[in-house]
């Protein structure tokens, strides 16, 4: 991740002088996932980073896959100059409250406005998807890298009462809370990619969809890192 995020201000640096390539023809590749409340998309996440890390290998690129979501957070309050605390709602899909918001932006000369936030984070995240060879999890990263060539985003879903079930073991809830969450947390995700103009384009829709409750972990990376190949994507 480190050097995803030197290169990344290395490229801000050549953007102000004028310097900067295409960053279209110039980027990727890069692979987004989404996934409904429910569908666990870590631990795949980091299998297809070390298995396209592999791929890599073995085809004589020495570039390593990453796997990233909370360093977007990380690097996005740098760039604000603010604690990652203060920016942390967004990507817990909260809206920050209108009254406090005032009274911030008159207590502190380091307050940020949301469109300010939303501008920095999803900035960090297209020059993150222009670096390549990474998977960005959430974070409305179909919407932010949908137009680089070498980019393939995969949604993960499943029936209601599956993920019901999944959340209820996860959290030691009940299942009626279970579904209660999983149905909220999806109206929030859905929110956030819509705050980042993904409302009713073509760009909030994926190149295919997974059904996890009927595929497994193995099905579906051998399934992904297939597409790529096919897709010259690696």
């Amino acid at each position: 991740m480190p050097d995803v995020l030197f290169n990344y201000l290395n490229k801000r640096l050549e953007e102000a002088s004028g310097n900067a390539p295409d960053p279209v023809k110039e980027s990727g590749p890069v692979l987004t996932i989404s996934r409904e409340s429910g569908c666990s998309g870590q631990k795949l996440s980091i299998r297809l980073a070390n298995e396209l890390t592999q791929w890599n290998h073995d085809h004589g690129i020495e570039k390593e896959w990453k796997y990233i979501s909370k360093e977007l957070l990380e690097q996005a309050a740098r760039e604000l100059e603010v604690s990652p605390a203060e920016i942390a709602y967004v990507f817990k899909y909260n809206e920050r409250n209108m009254l406090g918001d005032i009274f911030a932006s008159y207590a502190s000369k380091y307050y940020k406005s949301e469109k300010q936030i939303r501008k920095t984070i999803a900035d960090v995240i297209r020059a993150t998807a222009n670096e390549g060879n990474v998977i960005i999890l959430g974070r409305a990263g179909v919407v932010l890298s949908r137009d680089i060539p070498r980019s393939l985003h995969i949604s993960l879903e499943a029936p209601l009462e599956w993920r019901s079930i999944m959340l209820s073991e996860r959290y030691d809830i009940s299942l009626a809370d279970a579904r209660k969450l999983a149905i909220e947390n999806d109206k929030k995700r859905e929110k956030f990619r819509n705050a980042f103009e993904g409302r009713n384009t073509d760009y909030t829709r994926f190149d295919v969809t997974y059904n996890r409750m009927t595929l497994t972990e193995d099905e579906i990376v051998t399934s992904i890192i297939g597409m790529m190949e096919a897709k010259k994507i690696i």
